[in-house]
């Protein structure tokens, strides 16, 4: 069963993982560390519903930003291959258009280092986002085979999320839809959903907590390491610090 959890680096990034894409800040450079108790990608498990340690950097220049983040992973040891980490490498460029009215272009690739996988890991996506009052709409799209799978370049994710400031907390709704190619097509396409509640307690320090869920094929979308569904509604928390 290695096409299950080959593409369990599918799905929504809750808790401290929400994104790894920075919000433009002051130029120079930002360092986060973290942990969360699931790390979850577009909806789905990638550590077989077991804790994670994250952490990433990033450089802003204007409107320009570069950074990397990386996670502890257990799904591609789960399909075989003997990888342990996920890193990511993106770049691009945020501006606006007219009041109120932003975008947000770039590339972003994922790397397992050493994953030793039949068909390579390994996975690079463009995307552009436009960005009014608190909602975001962005739209993922795969150049290269996705995650693992043969046959699968041209996949997309395309997702709907607001931020809004409730009584001091940072609240995040979100839905998204991951469209794959190829020949598990029908298997493996599936709608996420999350809501995430976080506030920063001392500076630097941000505690959050997110409702993750998804309409994935539970036997498709599964580890067989624990039997775990990996797409399975569940909470997720997490503690993040910037500095």
């Amino acid at each position: 069963m290695k096409k299950v959890v080959a593409l369990a680096a599918l799905a929504a990034l809750a808790g401290t993982a929400l994104a790894p894409l920075p919000a433009l800040a002051d130029d120079g450079l930002a360092f986060n560390v973290g942990a969360v108790s699931d790390y979850r990608y577009r909806g789905i498990s990638q550590t077989r519903v077991k804790p994670a340690l994250q952490g990433g950097v990033d450089y802003t220049l204007g409107s320009f930003y570069v950074g990397a983040w990386a996670s502890s992973i257990k799904w591609i040891k789960d399909a075989g291959g003997d990888a342990g980490v996920e890193i990511d490498v993106y770049g691009g460029y945020k501006g606006e258009i007219v009041k109120d009215l932003g975008y947000d272009v770039g590339v972003l690739t994922y790397q397992y280092p050493g994953n030793d996988l039949p068909t390579k890991a390994e996975t690079t996506e463009l995307y552009g986002a436009l960005t009014y009052g608190p909602a975001t709409l962005k739209y993922s799209h795969a150049v290269t085979n996705t995650f693992a799978n043969a046959d699968s370049k041209n996949s997309f994710y395309v997702d709907l999320s607001a931020t809004f400031d409730v009584a001091g907390f940072s609240v995040v709704p979100h839905v998204g839809y991951q469209k794959i190619k190829g020949p598990f097509a029908d298997d493996a396409t599936y709608t996420d959903y999350s809501l995430t509640v976080s506030k920063e307690v001392v500076k630097g320090l941000t505690l959050s907590g997110a409702i993750v869920g998804t309409d994935a094929d539970k036997t498709f979308y599964f580890s067989p390491v624990n039997g775990k569904e990996l797409g399975k509604a569940g909470v997720v928390l997490g503690a993040k610090y910037a500095f």
